[in-house]
């Protein structure tokens, strides 16, 4: 049974456009399908963690509103931050699904128990992960990975039944 899943963000939560104001301000877009679905996870007493290479003050506002108590940013190893993260939370990696879409996600895919990419990953991801998703990055796959894993681990009626 999968009890944390790990996200990456730029092309997997988001588009993975950056954009930039006059003032140089960067803003990113989240899909609302991908939020609901994170905190129903929560709800439903999974773990949530981000593990991302960029620093943003817009991803630790979006993962605060969800509900994400474990956030981290301007990683460059994420297999070292991604063990951490199991042994702080007593987690095995068989209990772990992950989400990337680039190489520096693979060494942390290839450590989970599932692995997921979005539909527009790159080739060599999308070569070693267990499910290439549909959707892209940004339009609903994390919300379509989080389905998956919610049949899987027999979850359905917890998960609809936080809405009822």
């Amino acid at each position: 049974m999968i009890k944390l899943i790990v996200l990456d963000v730029d092309g997997c939560l988001t588009d993975g456009k950056l954009t930039y104001d006059a003032n140089g301000i960067e803003s990113k877009a989240f899909n609302v399908k991908d939020g609901l679905g994170i905190t129903t996870w929560l709800k439903i007493g999974n773990e949530v963690a981000v593990i991302t290479g960029k620093n943003s003050t817009m991803v630790k506002k979006r993962a605060q509103e969800l509900g994400i108590k474990h956030i981290y940013q301007g990683i460059k190893d994420k297999k070292k931050v991604f063990k951490e993260l199991l042994d702080n939370l007593s987690v095995r990696n068989f209990e772990v699904a992950a989400i990337g879409d680039d190489l520096n996600d693979y060494a942390m895919l290839t450590s989970s128990g599932r692995s997921f990419t979005p539909n527009n990953g790159v080739g060599d991801i999308k070569d070693i992960v267990d499910t290439v998703l549909n959707n892209k990055g940004g339009d609903g796959a994390v919300r379509e990975m989080i389905d998956i894993l919610v049949s899987e681990n027999d979850q359905e009626k917890d998960f609809i039944g936080v809405w009822k």
